[in-house]
């Protein structure tokens, strides 16, 4: 089968964008895998699919369906320089004529909005810190209460050796986990990214967010995702990572957040009713076609 795609970046964090508002490609785990293969395929952090809506969605005023998968194949509930790019995507290929649009996600309706400066900003939905909703199994364990947030103490086993690093957990449509260290250049995130990852408090596992406060408006962040590895930048790890040090206390409503592929700004009231927005670039790198093998399993 051979398809068409665009490569796309937002901050560093790199998708293949497939077009399904004509029909559906119907592609396996294993072919969207090799998608992601940056040996084999065209290499990124997760494959963005456009759909186009639903009857039922359409009549509601949505605009495309978004879909994601990672780059072990799995389909993940949000992407947030996804969402970037995406918007990006359906604008520049004459998909729809709007600046803002309604997109529905497996974690709800996002709606992204491309700015005068080239930029896109995404309203990326409420943060949620209840644990049992991130999901989190926080049963028998005792949070240290900072400002009006918590932080969670997960024991990590680290060859045969325990440690124990206090987390804030929260959602943004997917799982979190984020801790503060004193230097992300520093931090321990290959080694401890995938014991918190697939820890068992996780069912859904999570992302792993290692974050530097700078001051109070300017933070330093790398992230270890979920299904993915380490990447560049993480839209909604950058959104998890300011609401839950704004819960702890610790930052303003707007905050510029230094991943190692960019910048991106996160702004957030801290109320728990209000929206979570994020601005940052969204640009194309190349576009070709592939050829993927159907024998895939």
């Amino acid at each position: 089968m051979q398809i068409r795609f665009t490569k796309m970046q937002g901050a560093g964090n790199d998708f293949v964008v497939l077009d399904e508002t004509s029909g559906p490609l119907g592609l396996t785990a294993a072919q969207y895998r090799f998608l992601a293969d940056r040996h084999f395929g065209v290499g990124a952090d997760q494959i963005l699919t456009v759909r186009p809506p639903t009857p039922n969605a359409a009549a509601e005023g949505i605009d495309f369906e978004y879909v994601i998968h990672n780059a072990d194949g799995g389909e993940v509930e949000q992407c947030g320089n996804g969402a970037r790019c995406f918007a990006r995507f359906v604008h520049d290929k004459g998909l729809t004529a709007k600046d803002t649009i309604r997109v529905q996600t497996r974690s709800g309706i996002i709606a992204p909005r491309l700015t005068g400066d080239g930029r896109v900003t995404v309203d990326m939905g409420r943060p949620e810190f209840e644990p049992a909703k991130v999901p989190f199994d926080a049963v028998g364990l005792a949070p240290v209460e900072q400002g009006f947030g918590q932080k969670w103490p997960l024991a990590l086993d680290t060859q045969a050796q325990s440690a124990t690093v206090l987390i804030a957990v929260a959602s943004m449509g997917n799982p979190h986990a984020v801790q503060l260290v004193d230097n992300v250049d520093t931090a321990p995130v290959a080694q401890t990214g995938p014991l918190i990852e697939n820890h068992p408090r996780f069912p859904q596992r999570v992302n792993a967010g290692y974050l530097q406060i700078v001051d109070r408006a300017h933070v330093r962040l790398r992230v270890f995702e979920r299904g993915v590895g380490e990447t560049l930048a993480c839209g909604t790890g950058a959104c998890a990572a300011v609401a839950s040090g704004i819960r702890l206390g610790l930052l303003d409503p707007s905050v510029e957040v230094e991943t190692r592929g960019g910048r991106l700004t996160i702004a957030w009231s801290g109320q728990a009713a209000d929206s979570v927005f994020m601005t940052g670039p969204a640009t194309t790198v190349f576009e070709g076609q592939i050829d993927i093998p159907d024998t895939l399993l």
